[in-house]
């Protein structure tokens, strides 16, 4: 998953178009030309993400601010329990407008894992 979105951000695609000249006159295609095309050019950096995925985590009302760091464990090292963690992945969509499927919700336990998860997202924002 983290390969299809690093190579998403960096595709190119190569698009013929029409050349009016030529399609008005009865002629054939014009000369090849290329169209970069990427929804990508906003794409978060990861120090936006980290910012703003700890930001979420320690205004969370079960957490101790001065605990966050970016490597910190939901339930291990803050306490939180399951649920904790599920509210916690919620806030983080609400956050950055993206859907996380449950499969990949589950996995998602700790602010390294939120941040990787979301910096590797194509449609984070």
């Amino acid at each position: 998953m983290a390969l299809r979105a690093a190579l998403l951000r960096h595709v190119r695609i190569p698009v013929q178009t029409l050349n009016p000249a030529l399609t008005l006159t009865g002629g054939k295609w014009g000369p090849p030309s290329l169209r970069w095309m990427s929804s990508h050019d906003d794409h978060l950096t990861k120090s936006e993400v980290t910012e703003r995925v700890l930001s979420v985590v320690k205004s969370f009302p079960k957490v101790d601010p001065s605990t966050v760091t970016t490597d910190v464990h939901f339930q291990k090292d803050l306490g939180l329990d399951s649920l904790d963690n599920v509210e916690i992945v919620m806030a983080l969509e609400e956050e950055f407008k993206l859907e996380i499927p449950d499969k990949e919700a589950d996995k998602i336990d700790s602010t390294n894992l939120a941040i990787e998860y979301i910096y590797n997202h194509p449609m984070a924002g």
